[in-house]
């Protein structure tokens, strides 16, 4: 029997943050080395789990690990502890602007972003058209990224990111900043990567949209992983912890996005 294939894989991963009530307080633990003057802040506690060729959503409060998980895995950060195995060819769409040269031009930006992903410089060269015509940034794809409105930035940074042929995707929370005509592109194209069988592993507040696109949940408390499973046993448990942790009340009714 042939073993099961999972694109990632995470072994006992912990992310530990050393927190400072005052600036001087790290300069101090410096010179004074047999000193501690932080506290340590766990925001991963031994994470392990298999991704499936399938696409998930993290769910959780803010503060529970989510973003902090998806960076680990995109290797944006590395772990203080475990260990991240990722097979096939990763792209991510992180916080705005993660990983552009504001000094480079959109289009220097894309190629820069390809080659980082080892792809070669000639089959870059060939995708820049495509790229472009998906963001649809006009001339500002010659303009240097400093120049750029928050939205034309998801656009960029989508089209550099899905125009490549990723084994694995990973967004976060990003399409919220995009104009809705737009965020409907990028779901569609979201659908065309499913439909080819490729990891999606993305954060998102939409439950519709979650609800909708995702296979299985993972719902994240205080850096740990609490549930998972099938998506719609999975979100019930994750609006009981935000009503019960912020007041939500009574439970929203959220409607299933068009991909039209």
């Amino acid at each position: 029997m042939s073993r099961e294939f999972f694109p990632i894989e995470l072994e006992n991963i912990s992310k530990r943050y050393n927190i400072y009530d005052r600036p001087i307080d790290r300069l101090k633990e410096f010179v004074q080395r047999n000193k501690s003057y932080h506290r340590e802040f766990w925001a991963l506690k031994n994470i392990n789990f298999q991704f499936k060729q399938e696409t998930t959503v993290l769910l959780g409060r803010n503060g529970s690990g989510k973003s902090t998980l998806l960076r680990v895995i995109a290797n944006v950060l590395q772990p203080t502890s475990g260990k991240v195995t990722c097979r096939g060819r990763v792209t991510a769409i992180l916080e705005l602007g993660a990983g552009f040269q504001p000094e480079y031009t959109g289009r220097e930006n894309a190629l820069l972003n390809g080659m980082l992903l080892g792809i070669e410089k000639k089959e870059m060269l060939g995708l820049l058209d495509e790229i472009a015509e998906f963001a649809e940034i006009g001339e500002f794809f010659d303009q240097p990224i400093s120049t750029y409105s928050s939205g034309m930035v998801v656009r960029l940074a989508f089209a550099c990111a899905t125009n490549v042929d990723p084994d694995i995707l990973i967004v976060d929370e990003a399409l919220a900043v995009g104009d809705i005509r737009f965020e409907k592109k990028c779901r569609r194209r979201m659908e065309n990567l499913r439909a080819a069988g490729k990891t999606i592993l993305f954060v998102s507040h939409n439950m519709g949209m979650v609800k909708y696109f995702c296979d299985t949940a993972v719902l994240l408390n205080n850096g740990e992983i609490v549930a998972t499973g099938p998506v719609l046993d999975i979100v019930p448990q994750y609006e009981e912890i935000m009503e019960s942790e912020e007041g939500f009340g009574a439970k929203r009714a959220f409607e299933v996005p068009s991909l039209v």
